[in-house]
């Protein structure tokens, strides 16, 4: 099969590899039906991360089941299937407490960009869509196996609630289907901190009610000046680096909350600021097992509509510009086709 590999910064290349196979009965395999680009591959790609020796990328998939192992009933050859970044057997300790991101058994996904993929704990990760669905919904499902779960798990760990405000810290992919997620779950007004234009666009149709495009210290002064001085209920924080995290525990009012589920760089807390501040934080890998039945059941019936972000959509073979566009800011997020 071919699939990407990244061997150093900014060095991507769409090559022939092993064709994935069933390694243990909890296994299984799917072609992939779409994959993309996520903005966390850009930390490696920009050099931020280390690489290491040359190794394969990708964590976002939906796909069709080729082969499952004979511990796998609950999908079978055939179906469409989606799954999570982290795989999960959603049956230790973890899971049933509704932390399937953090299973006893967890594999992070990182081979999806890339014609056939390889599913460990595939019983506990996949789930399959009553029927196939239409090309058409392929990008709404693809953005339900990360972002779109991503940005829901950052509502939910903000406590966003029927008549709040919330504000969105960051207008990548993430962000916007953050406020997807605010709106569905009731705020009243969302607050979305953008500076590009088509960004802004986006996160208004998707629900935003103000747009703050001020950064640092002069975007807290403009969150609080539209808060009555006092901060949000909720702030998501959907980027990950040392600013914007301050921005939003700086946004968010006394009591309220701040979910972040950008993976931190770089970022420090003070615990005396903390403390007495009474934000509440909580934050990391998203269990987006935990939400994948209503989130599939609520992208079918078009109730959302999370694939809009994706206004990029390339061969796969074109991987390479799918990570450069991102990069530079000419795309959110670069849908990939096998």
């Amino acid at each position: 099969m071919r699939g990407t590999v990244i061997h150093a910064p900014g060095d991507v290349r769409f090559e022939t590899l092993d064709d994935p196979k069933i390694l243990h009965p909890t296994d299984a395999v799917i072609r992939t039906a779409v994959t993309c680009v996520c903005g966390s591959d850009l930390w490696p790609w920009r050099g931020l991360e280390p690489i290491g020796d040359a190794h394969p990328m990708g964590h976002e998939y939906v796909g069709f089941v080729e082969e499952v192992g004979s511990e796998v009933s609950a999908v079978k050859p055939g179906q469409f299937v989606v799954g999570s970044f982290a795989t999960s057997d959603n049956t230790c300790a973890n899971c049933r407490n509704g932390f399937p991101s953090n299973c006893l058994h967890r594999e992070f996904m990182s081979t999806c960009q890339a014609d056939y993929v390889r599913i460990p704990n595939a019983q506990g990760t996949l789930v399959a869509t009553d029927e196939v669905p239409g090309e058409e919904l392929w990008p709404g499902l693809l953005a339900v196996s990360d972002v779109m779960g991503t940005g829901w798990w950052a509502a939910e760990a903000a406590e966003v609630k029927p008549g709040s405000t919330a504000v969105v810290v960051g207008d990548g992919a993430v962000g916007l289907c953050a406020v997807i997620a605010a709106k569905e779950m009731g705020a009243e007004r969302i607050i979305a901190m953008s500076r590009h234009e088509s960004r802004q666009k986006l996160a208004r149709e998707f629900g935003a009610t103000d747009i703050v495009t001020e950064r640092g210290d002069e975007g807290i002064a403009r969150i609080k000046d539209l808060t009555d001085g006092i901060g949000a209920d909720s702030v998501l924080e959907c980027v990950g680096t040392a600013q914007a995290m301050q921005q939003a525990l700086y946004s968010a009012r006394p009591g309220g909350n701040v979910g972040f589920v950008g993976v931190p760089h770089e970022v420090a807390i003070d615990g005396q600021e903390l403390f007495f501040s009474h934000v509440g934080l909580r934050g990391g890998p998203v269990p987006v097992r935990r939400y994948l039945p209503d989130l599939i059941e609520r992208v079918v019936t078009g109730r959302i509509e999370p694939g809009k972000v994706f206004d990029l959509t390339l061969p796969l073979d074109q991987v390479a510009e799918g990570y450069k566009a991102m990069d530079e800011r000419r795309a959110i997020k670069a849908l990939l086709k096998p």
